[in-house]
């Protein structure tokens, strides 16, 4: 089966299709399908995935898986939260962003976060029952950025319970125990199940 991701940010991809490989499905990134991203206009991580993989869907006539993930902060009010791709403003890098979630949190004490993750599967833009999935990764923001894998806040995200940050760990590890990990997996087994009753053509 072929799917469209709704994404153009190839971290994402590279670990969806890992995380994505015991449904054979081939997954290929919207950007690469000539599609623009889509306005992401709603408040909240699910709402803005299932605009994403409706845009995506439609565009390119093909079922839609889409990610809608980032960074919550208690201390902060819940930011970077859905403007974690660009909290230090439109196109900014990870680099920026990483810098402006620090200086935020300067002279704070309260450092636990999360990680939150939502997965959808649409199978055609006006899918009306989508499948999703969603799940957490609890940690701490650390000043200093430790290690060079993963992308975005990974550097500065202490993962709850280790001594190593979201970027130390190795990515088969990453990919069981992180947000976007667990939700594939929910999601693999939703779609599973779909396949297995006939509906997802």
């Amino acid at each position: 089966m072929n799917v469209v991701l709704a994404t153009s940010n190839p971290g994402k991809l590279a670990e969806l299709k890992v995380l994505l490989l015991p449904l054979g499905v081939v997954l290929q990134a919207q950007s690469a399908l000539g599609v623009r991203d889509a306005d992401e206009t709603a408040t909240t991580f699910i709402e803005n995935a299932l605009i994403k993989a409706r845009h995506a869907a439609a565009a390119t006539g093909l079922p839609a898986i889409a990610d809608d993930s980032g960074l919550v902060v208690g201390a902060l009010g819940g930011a970077p939260g859905i403007r974690s791709a660009r909290y230090a403003g439109v196109g900014a890098g990870a680099a920026a962003n990483n810098r402006a979630l620090i200086a935020a949190l300067r002279g704070i004490e309260d450092r636990h976060a999360y990680f939150y993750c939502a997965l959808v599967f649409l199978r055609h833009p006006a899918d009306p029952a989508p499948l999703i999935a969603t799940a957490d990764w609890t940690g701490w923001i650390v000043d200093e950025p430790r290690g060079d894998r993963g992308f975005g806040y990974d550097p500065h995200f202490l993962v709850d319970g280790m001594t190593e940050t979201a970027a130390q760990l190795p990515p088969d590890l990453k990919n069981r125990i992180s947000h976007r990990g667990r939700a594939a997996a929910a999601l693999v087994a939703l779609m599973r199940d779909a396949l297995a009753t006939h509906c997802v053509p």
